[in-house]
């Protein structure tokens, strides 16, 4: 079952907050913590304000009123995907019942050198420093 995967229907209602059934957890954990995890997650944050705002296209106005309408509107909505991509996926994580820390398994993978190199110089890390291992804001 580890190559189980989402249909469609289980695929939207997923991209937009649904949890799916649990033989679908290695999909999910590669979903959101896997290379490309950031992207996709911009992909799907960016197609719901663009079909709310796709409707102000359809008023007889100038290009230039158009895009004053609209533009401010959709870039903010994408700035704050970006800004709680990390907080987004970690929620989903847990939906799912997976570690909320594999969101920084990437970044641990490509930084595990410098961390190595920094040990062998100055020693492990003093045991009060261990919350600060995850980039969780709470």
């Amino acid at each position: 079952m580890a190559d189980a995967r989402p249909n469609l229907i289980q695929y939207i209602g997923y991209s937009y907050g649904r949890r799916l059934p649990d033989s679908m957890r290695d999909w999910v954990a590669r979903d959101l913590a896997g290379p490309g995890a950031v992207r996709r997650h911009m992909i799907r944050m960016a197609i719901p304000p663009l079909l709310i705002l796709a409707p102000f296209w359809l008023l007889p106005a100038s290009f230039y009123v158009h895009l004053e309408m609209t533009a401010p509107i959709y870039i903010w909505a994408i700035l704050m995907a970006l800004a709680l991509n990390k907080v987004w996926r970690r929620h989903r994580l847990a939906q799912h019942g997976l570690d909320q820390n594999m969101v920084d398994e990437i970044k641990r993978q490509k930084d595990a050198a410098m961390h190595e190199d920094y040990i062998r110089r100055f020693g492990p890390r003093p045991e009060e420093a261990r919350w600060q291992q995850n980039s969780s804001p709470f």
